[in-house]
């Protein structure tokens, strides 16, 4: 059998092709009875009918989709942020699509150059580094553009962010509560907005109680687990005479690197330091120790984003507000108060 078409409903059911058009279109389907809709929608499903959303969404200029740019599908925290978007453009029929970028500042451009000629509705982009700036603002002069996740300081584009800097001070004062006088930072990339701030607000709670916070001569590339390992080593390297007694890595996975690499030197968490992680990625709490970690609300940016974008694709005209969610702490096993000296 041919095609089922919006003819085939309509004269199953005795009513006009006009009448089935808009019982099936979400957005007219009030111009129609309840009960027309109702049989329209049994009529349609019993005979197989297949809309063409392609067709129909490029007659009214639109492709129903939104691009999402993400730096590293495997790091466990962006799961939330496009299940968060996806609860988004659900409701409008909308589908995110989702690109990785390997944290590649040059990818993320080759990207941005495929959705856009896709002709997606708009971009989310929740992976931008901060070479990225130019282009991202150049592709929101032609389709809406928002800066979720990492920021862009100073940016014309609409942000939604979790408050990074408030993360890492917390994270410094829940050390500092604990009466840890010698600590460390695991740092993310430093042309990355999120760690950059995280840094920023570490630093600057540690100096209120006139810390010195010890200082590593290199960053992680990437915030992968690869990183924190390293990050770790050096830091036995160079400081294993006096270590600290507490850590702040900048992501749960920088965390577990550097949890690891203390383990082989003999340390044990927390009996020997404290170790505060960010992101309370899933199973976080299964590791041993538990690990205390700032909460970020992945469903809720992501969700934000997707809003925003939406308010975009209707009035690109009109200025879209960004966001900036608060940080908390889910407090677990892997922080205490020291249980050692050094030798200074």
């Amino acid at each position: 059998m041919a095609d089922v078409t919006l003819k085939h409903i309509a004269s199953s059911l005795g009513v006009n092709a006009s009448t089935v058009s808009r019982a099936l279109d979400p957005n007219k389907a009030h111009l129609v009875s309840e009960e027309t809709v109702d049989r329209v929608r049994a009529a349609a499903k019993q005979l197989g009918y297949r809309g063409d959303r392609v067709a129909g969404a490029l007659r009214r200029g639109v492709t129903g989709t939104v691009g999402v740019i993400v730096a590293d599908l495997a790091n466990p925290f962006i799961a939330p942020v496009i299940h968060g978007i996806a609860q988004s453009l659900a409701p409008r029929q909308m589908l995110p699509m989702v690109i990785e970028t390997n944290d590649n500042a040059s990818e993320l451009e080759s990207s941005l150059d495929h959705l856009l000629s896709r002709r997606v509705d708009a971009v989310i982009c929740a992976g931008a580094r901060f070479s990225n700036r130019e282009v991202l603002e150049e592709a929101g002069r032609s389709t809406p553009v928002v800066v979720a996740v990492r920021g862009l300081p100073n940016s014309v584009l609409p942000q939604v962010l979790h408050d990074d800097r408030a993360g890492g001070a917390m994270a410094a004062r829940h050390l500092l509560g604990f009466g840890h006088t010698r600590l460390a930072e695991l740092r993310g990339p430093d042309d990355v907005g999120n760690f950059v701030s995280r840094h920023l607000g570490f630093q600057e709670a540690c100096a209120e109680e006139a810390l010195a916070v010890i200082d590593l001569p290199e960053v992680g590339e990437r915030p992968i687990r690869e990183a924190g390992e390293h990050l770790a080593r050096l830091l036995i390297d160079v400081h294993g005479d006096a270590m600290p007694t507490a850590v702040f890595a900048h992501n749960d996975l920088m965390a577990l690197g550097a949890l690891s690499v203390f383990r082989e030197h003999g340390l044990t968490c927390p009996t020997d330091f404290s170790i505060v992680g960010y992101n309370d990625s899933s199973t976080i709490d299964q590791v041993d120790p538990p690990l205390t970690s700032v909460i970020y609300p992945g469903i809720r940016v992501g969700r934000s984003a997707g809003e925003v974008a939406l308010q975009l694709i209707s009035d690109p005209t009109e200025p879209a507000p960004g966001a900036l969610f608060p940080p908390r702490l889910a407090v677990r096993k892997s922080t205490s108060p020291p249980r050692r000296t050094h030798a200074t």
